[in-house]
């Protein structure tokens, strides 16, 4: 059987996090978010959700699916569409031009 290619796997975005529950290290993809691994340190923990993601690219490969994209390789806009309460459009309105700046730049402000 051919090897999966763990070199594509490597440019997703990936998540280790320690499991008291479990007693290992957790990890995840966030562009394959229903495949998790575990390991007993963090680093084999890696190791195993990028192979787990390696196959999968395969395996979707083979069935001719679709295969997500990369957030790192994703180009954004940089707009983001926020819906809000009528009354707190008002009183973020009335606070950005308290500051002297575009609500934008208020809101963009409070986030960053």
């Amino acid at each position: 059987m051919k090897q999966p290619d763990n070199n594509r796997a490597e440019k997703y975005t990936y998540r280790v996090v320690w499991s008291e529950e479990d007693q290992a290290h957790i990890a995840s993809c966030l562009e394959f978010p229903s495949l998790m691994a575990h390991g007993s340190t963090a680093k084999k923990a890696l190791a195993e959700i990028e192979a787990a993601v390696a196959a999968s690219i395969e395996w979707m490969q083979e069935a001719g699916e679709k295969i997500p994209e990369s957030l790192g390789q994703r180009k954004f806009k940089g707009n983001l569409t926020l819906r809000v309460p009528a009354e707190l459009h008002r009183v973020l309105t009335i606070r950005s031009a308290e500051e002297g700046v575009s609500l934008n730049q208020y809101i963009l402000s409070k986030i960053a």
